[in-house]
């Protein structure tokens, strides 16, 4: 494995040269490891893996050249729909959050848009986001100030060009937000009310009360859905992206997706393709997120030799609800954790141990105020120390009216289970919240695998280093998703595919041979796996982490996927059968092993990877981690795609 690097150019120049053999994990930093065989190594930000800006034609296609395809850049939407299982588009946007539909609006004005998305279209990270979205509005404050504030919640491991980047151009993304309808909170002057959240120097959170994801969602929703160029296919779950190989670059043609509803596998070909399909937390029993974010698009970019980085970075937000301290218990378990915005802290809120206890100025002179590892570290302490499930989170000493303006949907779940929080405190636990590692990413949201391009969560971009600041996600997403619009519409000018090229991947299959009685012991089994795994994460790569802890979810998850990939191949499973169960399954296991390949490699404690073995910060291990892609053959199902790859 060999990258070629062009330092400083903002560009990434990348050169990959396949491995041939099982390599091992190396006791030196800045030495190769191995992840199913795959090279890992790493380099410094500024040493940017991109793709070049130059575009290159894919010869396979070009001896296949149409006119028909050709035609399709002026054509309307309904005659890309060529017939139930093939479906041809300009740009294929995979997730229906913030990065996928504000991308999706204005790359629709130049060709046709098919947003692919796992469930109903509202239902991603983007929807559950409380707090809002971090931007400089204010006089008082600035961007290099908003830049400190994330370089130092980021341990210093991020990128200053993308921080810069992202600070200079966040006001003018929140300003088109408004243009498009999205209606944020006012104070009493007439002027955006911006609050401040833990790790944030100045008020500079623009939000919604405390629902300010849904009201953007709503917002780019309504537009995309009067958009008459954009196709939104609700409930397709997205199985592998179609890629070929051009010499040593891979290229991206579309991806492969399952219709729950009818169970018909369709694919989509197009010339762009856009991942913005959130994170991974359902690696973990315990995650905010909602139930879609399984890590598909992290997996499957991978699979499709992505550049993957910083996995071990995981943000486990310090004050999700904690059922088991409420005085009503729900009914049935939650699918996902309910999330009690950093926002509350913001606004004045003390944490307790169960001793009523104010304990964070023990743990950091911020106190509540701290970044998200720091609370989330110094109440797993809290946890350990004294043997208790939760904490206390108290904003009752705040004004009733004021409580109740800024928070009424937290007021209002909690009050259903007793808790009036106007009166009482709030009981909380940690759990897991964001991704701050992902798909490696340019400044122009562009990948090594020529074609596709990433925004989001999904994306790594060096913006959060090693630690994510409050509100600074949805901030990201909008300003990657525009970033990524103008690199997209050149690719597409100078893509030219055949119509026929759907016909050049083996294609997945329902698994209809196999009996209901076969089915239903795979999907039982397949269940239980997955909890079992959750259970591996949290015991073994949580909060606090030692060698020997990762070593041992090493060894088990190996034990884990290879059992379960077994009971599914006795049973009748095949190498191209899909079904979303076993799919989601699939993804669990490839975004665990990454996350803790990446942990294991990383031999200080750096923002959100604390490890007890090395427990300080060291200097010269200031560097993100990078999994660079592979070519073996002898890997899980979880580790290779579905089909088999033509040759350019």
């Amino acid at each position: 494995m060999a990258a070629g690097i062009a330092v400083g150019s903002g560009q990434l120049q990348y050169q990959v040269n396949f491995c041939k053999g099982q390599g091992s994990r190396q006791t030196a930093w800045i030495a190769g490891v191995t992840l199913n065989g795959c090279t890992r190594t790493e380099v410094s930000w500024p040493c940017r893996v991109s793709r070049p800006s130059k575009m290159r034609r894919c010869n396979f296609f070009q001896s296949h050249i149409s006119e028909n395809w050709k035609a399709h850049r002026t054509v309307t939407v309904s005659s890309c729909l060529k017939n139930g299982s093939t479906k041809y588009f300009d740009f294929a946007v995979i997730g229906s959050g913030v990065a996928g539909l504000r991308y999706a609006l204005e790359v629709a004005k130049h060709g046709t848009v098919a947003v692919i998305t796992k469930a109903e279209p509202h239902e991603s990270n983007t929807n559950y986001a409380q707090g809002g979205v971090s931007a400089v509005l204010c006089p008082s404050d600035s961007v290099e100030s908003h830049m400190q504030d994330t370089i130092v919640a980021g341990a210093y491991l991020c990128d200053e060009e993308t921080v810069r980047v992202v600070c200079t151009e966040g006001p003018d993304r929140i300003r088109e937000l408004i243009a498009m309808g999205a209606s944020f909170d006012h104070g009493e002057d007439g002027n955006l009310h911006l609050a401040r959240e833990g790790g944030h120097s100045h008020h500079r959170i623009v939000h919604a009360a405390d629902m300010t994801g849904k009201e953007i969602e709503r917002a780019l929703l309504e537009a995309v859905v009067n958009d008459p160029n954009i196709v939104v296919f609700k409930h397709h779950f997205a199985i592998d992206l179609l890629t070929s190989q051009d010499g040593s670059d891979t290229v991206c043609h579309g991806v492969d997706a399952i219709n729950i509803k009818t169970k018909e596998v369709v694919r989509f070909i197009s010339k762009v393709t856009l991942l913005a399909s959130g994170g991974a937390g359902h690696i973990y029993p315990s995650t905010t997120n909602p139930p879609v974010a399984t890590g598909d698009g992290m997996a499957m970019a991978h699979r499709a030799q992505a550049v993957i980085c910083n996995m071990e970075f995981v943000q486990f937000h310090p004050t999700a609800l904690a059922d088991e301290g409420l005085p009503l218990k729900p009914k049935k378990t939650r699918e996902n954790a309910f999330l009690i915005t950093e926002a509350v802290r913001g606004d004045g809120g003390i944490l307790y141990n169960l001793g009523m206890e104010r304990f964070m100025p023990l743990y950091d002179e911020r106190a509540e105020l701290a970044p998200r590892d720091v609370v989330a570290r110094s109440i797993d302490d809290q946890l350990k120390k004294r043997n208790e499930k939760y904490v206390l989170l108290d904003i009752s000493h705040k004004p009733r009216e004021k409580i109740l303006s800024h928070f009424p949907n937290i007021a209002s779940e909690c009050l259903q289970y007793g808790i009036d929080i106007t009166q009482q405190p709030i009981p909380v636990v940690p759990a897991a919240h964001y991704m701050c590692g992902g798909v490696r990413a340019g400044l122009q949201g562009e990948t090594n695998v020529r074609g596709l391009y990433v925004a989001g969560e999904v994306a790594c971009t060096g913006l959060h280093g090693a630690n994510r600041l409050a509100s600074n996600s949805l901030l990201e997403a909008l300003v990657f998703a525009r970033r990524a619009v103008q690199p997209s519409i050149d690719h597409m000018k100078n893509s030219i595919l055949h119509l026929t090229a759907s016909d050049l991947w083996t294609r997945p299959v329902v698994p209809l041979s196999l009996r209901s009685d076969v089915m239903h012991k795979i999907l039982s089994t397949t269940k239980e796996v997955r909890k079992e795994l959750q259970s591996i994460m949290w015991k073994y790569v949580g909060i606090v982490r030692s060698t020997t802890r990762l070593e041992a979810a090493e060894q088990k998850i190996s034990e884990l996927e290879a059992k379960w990939e077994t009971y599914l191949f006795e049973h009748g499973w095949e190498q191209t059968m899909v079904a979303l169960e076993a799919c989601e399954m699939r993804n669990l296991f490839c975004c665990a092993k990454l996350v803790l390949s990446s942990a294991l490699s990383r031999q200080e404690s750096r923002g959100l990877h604390y490890t007890i073995d090395f427990p300080h910060l060291e200097e010269s291990k200031r560097l993100p981690t990078v999994i660079f892609p592979c070519s073996l053959t002898n890997r899980t199902w979880s580790s290779r795609q579905l089909h088999q790859q033509p040759i350019c």
